[in-house]
C-alpha cells in the first residue's frame, strides 16, 4: 500500500470514488477544486495505490485553527475507498495517515460528518474510535 499526495491525473478515479458515495457529477468542477486545495498549506488530499499503482481511494484532510482552544483539530472532508477494496485495511491506512498528520499540526481532535445512511461507514469510524457529537448544524447558501 501506497500513500501520495493526489495529482491532476488522478482526477477519474476520484470523481468514480466520489460518485460511490454519492456525489455524481464532480468531473465539471474537481480540476479547479484539486487545484485549490493542494494550494492550500492546510489542506492534504491523499490518495491509496495498490500494488500496481492503481488508485483505490482517497482521504480530504483540513487542518483548522482555533481561536479559543489550545488545539487545532483536522476535519475529514471527504474519504471514499472503492467499494471493491473496502474490509481491506486500505481505509485504516488512511484513516491512521489522518492522526499522524493531526498529531504533527498539534491537533486535539479529529472530527468529520457522516451522513446516517452510512452504517457501515459508522461501524468504521467506531473500530477507530471515534464518538458521536450530538449535533451537527448547516446553513445551505
Amino acid at each position: 500500500m501506497n500513500l501520495r499526495t493526489m495529482l491532476e491525473e488522478d482526477l477519474n478515479t476520484v470523481v468514480k470514488l466520489l460518485d460511490q458515495l454519492g456525489y455524481p457529477n464532480t468531473g465539471e468542477f474537481l480540476p479547479q477544486k484539486i487545484k485549490k486545495l493542494l494550494e492550500n498549506p492546510d489542506e492534504y488530499l491523499i490518495v491509496a495505490e495498490d500494488q500496481e499503482g492503481n488508485v483505490v481511494g482517497f482521504i480530504s484532510i483540513h487542518v483548522i485553527p482555533q481561536i479559543a482552544l489550545k488545539g487545532d483539530f483536522a476535519r475529514i472532508s471527504y474519504f471514499s475507498v472503492d467499494e471493491n477494496y473496502r474490509s481491506s485495511g486500505i481505509g485504516r491506512f488512511l484513516e491512521e495517515y489522518c492522526e499522524k498528520v493531526a498529531r504533527e499540526r498539534n491537533c486535539d481532535r479529529i472530527e468529520l460528518h457522516c451522513n446516517f445512511q452510512r452504517k457501515q461507514a459508522h461501524r468504521f469510524y467506531d473500530r477507530q474510535g471515534y464518538t458521536e457529537s450530538p449535533k451537527y448544524l448547516m446553513k445551505k447558501l
